[in-house]
């Protein structure tokens, strides 16, 4: 059967090599994005709970800085920290009417790094979901064109009974299994690294509104 594939594939056009090229670079990438995706979000589980601890448990901001820089290496807590550094040291000489509008100022600011958090969370999902969308059907694509490639094959050899059919058609009907093969994996991986990106994305929402809820309204103040 395997030397049969490779024969039906050297015997194939342009769009049966296309095809299978085109697989192939689903696979990779697929593979790729789930291998670092997996690196990504195993430490981040386990290191953006530490940050966030280690954050609440200095005694200001200067050393809260520094203790979530030490941990939290994927960079999901570290500027949430910053933000709120900067409001304190931009609202701390200020006028009243300045400091009254810190905690808008707060709030944009950690809007703006929750969202760069969730986009680093979320790196990949797109890929994931394109490629198990469309892989069963670009394989399905391969079955037809080469079904069709092989009865044209046939239909100029004269007779043809089933034993000449059967081989070619069931080399044709690997590439809808190698679509599948191809397709499954980045579901699976869509499906379970989305969780665990949201479960992620909500506790960094929990520690930024506790953040605004801290420092929105007294950013001078330096103590936690």
């Amino acid at each position: 059967m395997t030397t049969g594939m490779w024969q039906w594939l050297a015997e194939g056009d342009a769009v049966t090599w296309g095809t299978v090229a085109v697989m192939l670079l689903m696979s990779v990438l697929s593979w790729v994005v789930i291998l670092y995706k997996l690196w990504f979000m195993a430490a981040a589980r386990r290191n953006l709970p530490k940050a966030v601890d280690a954050f609440w448990q200095m005694p200001d901001l200067t050393q809260a800085q520094a203790a979530v820089q030490k941990i939290d290496s994927q960079g999901l807590v570290q500027p949430m920290a910053d933000a709120v550094a900067q409001v304190a040291d931009s609202s701390r000489d200020g006028s009243l009417a300045q400091r009254a509008a810190q905690g808008q100022r707060l709030m944009r600011s950690l809007r703006a790094r929750l969202g760069s958090a969730a986009s680093q969370l979320q790196w990949g999902q797109t890929l994931l979901a394109t490629i198990g969308a469309t892989a069963p059907f670009v394989g399905l694509l391969g079955t037809v064109w080469g079904i069709h490639h092989a009865l044209g094959t046939l239909a100029g050899s004269g007779q043809v009974d089933i034993a000449q059919l059967a081989g070619p058609v069931g080399e044709a009907l690997v590439m809808t299994a190698a679509g599948l093969a191809v397709a499954l994996p980045a579901v699976l991986a869509y499906n379970l690294l989305g969780r665990s990106a949201s479960q992620l994305e909500a506790l960094l929402e929990g520690f930024a509104h506790d953040l605004h809820a801290q420092f929105g309204a007294d950013a001078p103040q330096r103590s936690l």
